[in-house]
C-alpha cells in the first residue's frame, strides 16, 4: 500500500514551487550578462522546468485508485473545487492592477484596459488559461483527468500512452518546433491537454502497474532527459526561438520521470529529523495555495521595489525568498479565514 504522505515527494513539492517562483521571478535578468546575454537567469530559467511536469505526474500519481474504482465521479469531485479556485483567482487576477504607477497617474481603467483587450483578442486560448499566465496548470490538469477518466469509463484505458504521445508530438510542433514544422494550433499548447495529458497518464500508469526503478537508474534518467532539454532550447535558437521560452521539450517528461521514479526509490528522505518532517509537511499542504497567489505577489514586490528604488543585485537575491515567504503568509491568513472555501481546496 502506497502511503498518504511520502517524504521525498513532499520535499520536493516545495522544490518545484521555489523552481517555479523563480521562472516567474526572473532574478538576474539584468546582470551578469555574458556576450551580451543573461545567461545565468536564463539557465535558472530553464533549470526550473522539471516542476510543473512533476505536479502533473504526483497528481495522476495520487488520484490513480480513485480513477480506476469510480472514474466520472472521482473527475466531478476532483475537478470542481479546482475548477472554484481557477475562477476565483482568475477574477481576482482580471481586477487586480498589475502596474502601479499607471494606476496612480492615469487611473484604474486605464491601467486595466490593455490587459483585458489582450485576453479577449484569444478568447479561446484565456478560457483555457485564466484570468493570469500561471493559472494555466489548473485546467490542463482538469483536461488530462477527464481524458483519462473517459477512457477508463468506456474501456480504452489502453489508448491512454498512445493518444498522450499524440498531443505531446503535436503540441511540441505546434509549440516550441513550430519554426521547424510550421503548424499552427487554436491554443498555446502549453494550455489544454497537450503536454499535461502525457505527465498525468506517466504518474497513473507508474501508480496503476506499481512500477519501480533503481534510484541510480532513475537519477541517470533524469540527468540524461534534462541534458537533453537543454541540447534542444540551445539547438532552437538558430531558429530564433528565445532559449527561456520552453516549457516543454522531447526531454522534459524523461527529466520529471527520472526525477519522480528516484523520489519514489527514495520515500523516507527527510524523515530522520522530526522538526524537518514536520516543517516540510506543514509548507507542502499550502502549494496550491501559494501557486495560485504566488504571481501576483512576485508582480507587487516589483511594483514596490521600482517605487522605492530597490533594484539591481538586491532584488535579484531577495525576491525568491521574499516571494515564497509572502505567498506562504497570505496562503495561511487566507486558510483562516471564510474565504478559504473559495480561494483554495
Amino acid at each position: 500500500m502506497v502511503p498518504t504522505k511520502i517524504m521525498s515527494v513532499e520535499c520536493w513539492r516545495i522544490i518545484a514551487l521555489i523552481a517555479i517562483i523563480t521562472i516567474h521571478a526572473k532574478p538576474f535578468s539584468t546582470a551578469p550578462l555574458f556576450d551580451g546575454e543573461p545567461w545565468l537567469s536564463l539557465v535558472l530559467n530553464q533549470a526550473g522546468r522539471f516542476a510543473v511536469p512533476l505536479f502533473f505526474l504526483l497528481a495522476g500519481y495520487f488520484i490513480a485508485p480513485k480513477l480506476l474504482n469510480s472514474p466520472f465521479n472521482t473527475l466531478k469531485r476532483y475537478s470542481l473545487p479546482l475548477l472554484k479556485v481557477w475562477f476565483a483567482w482568475s477574477i481576482i487576477c482580471l481586477l487586480a492592477p498589475f502596474n502601479l504607477t499607471v494606476f496612480f497617474e492615469q487611473g484604474y481603467l486605464a491601467e486595466r484596459h490593455g490587459y483585458w483587450q489582450f485576453l479577449l483578442n484569444n478568447p479561446l486560448n484565456t478560457l483555457f488559461e485564466g484570468g493570469l499566465v500561471h493559472l494555466w496548470y489548473i485546467p490542463a490538469l482538469v483536461c488530462a483527468i477527464s481524458i483519462i477518466a473517459l477512457l477508463i469509463r468506456y474501456n480504452k484505458s489502453n489508448l491512454l500512452l498512445p493518444l498522450a504521445i499524440a498531443l505531446y508530438i503535436y503540441g511540441l510542433m505546434a509549440g516550441s518546433y513550430q519554426p521547424i514544422f510550421d503548424l499552427e494550433a487554436p491554443i498555446f499548447t502549453r494550455n489544454g491537454p497537450f503536454f499535461s495529458c502525457l505527465l498525468v497518464v506517466m504518474g497513473f500508469e507508474i501508480r496503476r502497474n506499481n512500477w519501480h526503478c533503481q534510484y541510480h537508474y532513475a537519477v541517470t534518467l533524469a540527468l540524461l532527459g534534462m541534458l537533453l532539454h537543454f541540447f534542444e532550447a540551445t539547438y532552437l535558437l538558430r531558429f530564433d526561438a528565445p532559449f527561456n521560452t520552453h516549457d516543454f521539450l522531447v526531454g522534459t517528461p524523461f527529466w520529471s520521470l527520472g526525477l519522480f521514479m528516484a523520489l519514489l526509490a527514495k520515500p523516507h528522505c527527510g524523515e530522520s529529523r522530526p522538526r524537518i518532517r514536520t516543517a516540510i509537511l506543514d509548507a507542502s499542504k499550502d502549494v496550491l495555495g501559494m501557486y495560485v497567489v504566488h504571481l501576483l505577489v512576485v508582480i507587487y514586490v516589483f511594483n514596490i521595489a521600482r517605487l522605492i528604488g530597490v533594484e539591481g543585485l538586491w532584488l535579484d537575491i531577495s525576491i525568491i525568498p521574499l516571494v515564497l515567504l509572502i505567498s506562504i503568509g497570505i496562503t495561511r491568513l487566507i486558510n483562516k479565514t471564510p474565504l478559504q472555501r473559495v480561494l483554495l481546496r
